[in-house]
């Protein structure tokens, strides 16, 4: 883990860079425009965008404006709750790559899972959703597919498929470190994406992130995105401000020790955001 463009291996071959450029609130138009150009600038090579977030076309617009082959930028989005299910699915995929001007995507998930509190068949639901998810990966116009927001008993049912999950995008940060699903994606072989890696910000503050960042003479922003790589994970910060952008990604030139990292694992719960067995969208 020495520069920003170092990648992960997926488990069907394809390289996906170790830091991610997160889009998630990043307004359409000329902001969501101009804050990927400024991440494409910095150097970033992976953008992670989704239906959800309304700001597919701004991505592709910026994405297309650069000067950078195609096959050099890694594009994420996902496929939202409403759009559960075979043919629905497949439809939002194809809506997605269109929307972003794009002939194919590099990764695509499931945003959320189908779960026992919304719907019996819950599972049924999950499967037919990636039967699209992995028909279209079969033509080639997704080169690899995931999920997110899922725990270990929502990816079983999966797990059992010809095409495995490659990807598993999930809240992780110090407070929240998902021990559980981190090591069932390990043992699987499905690579772990950080989404919020600073905690939507109420990290940035905390005395014990800004206690041990001042250690190592980095901002509490870095030094949570340090420790997801060192578990093993993806981080995907976002901003819209350059100097921010810019400065997500010093963080390769330190390392957290074994014991602020265990200081850092044994924060208290801090979730920002649903339980995915809870939600009720």
């Amino acid at each position: 883990m020495q520069t920003l463009t170092d990648s992960y291996l997926l488990s069907n071959g394809v390289t996906i860079p170790r830091l991610g450029f997160g889009t998630y609130k990043t307004p359409e138009g000329e902001v969501g425009v101009a804050s990927v150009k400024t991440a494409l600038e910095t150097g970033y090579r992976h953008i992670d965008t989704a239906a959800f977030y309304g700001n597919e076309s701004s991505v592709g617009r910026a994405i297309r404006a650069a000067d950078i082959p195609r096959e050099e930028i890694f594009v994420t989005t996902k496929v939202w709750n409403t759009e559960r299910g075979y043919e629905k699915a497949k439809a939002s995929i194809l809506a997605s790559l269109d929307r972003l001007g794009l002939e194919y995507l590099d990764l695509c998930l499931i945003h959320w899972p189908a779960t026992a509190r919304q719907y019996q068949d819950w599972e049924a639901i999950n499967r037919d959703t990636w039967r699209a998810f992995t028909e279209l990966h079969r033509l080639g116009k997704v080169r690899a597919i995931g999920v997110s927001n899922f725990k270990p008993h929502h990816l079983k049912a999966l797990m059992e498929t010809e095409v495995k999950p490659m990807v598993n995008q999930i809240e992780l940060h110090p407070g929240q470190a998902q021990t559980e699903t981190l090591a069932y994606c390990r043992d699987n072989g499905v690579l772990v994406e950080a989404w919020s890696p600073m905690g939507r910000g109420k990290l940035l503050d905390h005395p014990l992130i800004t206690g041990i960042a001042a250690q190592y003479g980095k901002t509490p922003a870095q030094l949570c995105i340090r420790w997801c790589l060192q578990k093993g994970a993806l981080p995907l910060p976002k901003s819209v401000t350059p100097a921010r952008i810019r400065e997500n990604v010093q963080v390769f030139d330190f390392t957290i020790s074994p014991e602020d990292m265990a200081r850092l694992d044994a924060m208290p719960p801090t979730a920002t955001s649903h339980d995915p067995d809870e939600i009720d969208f």
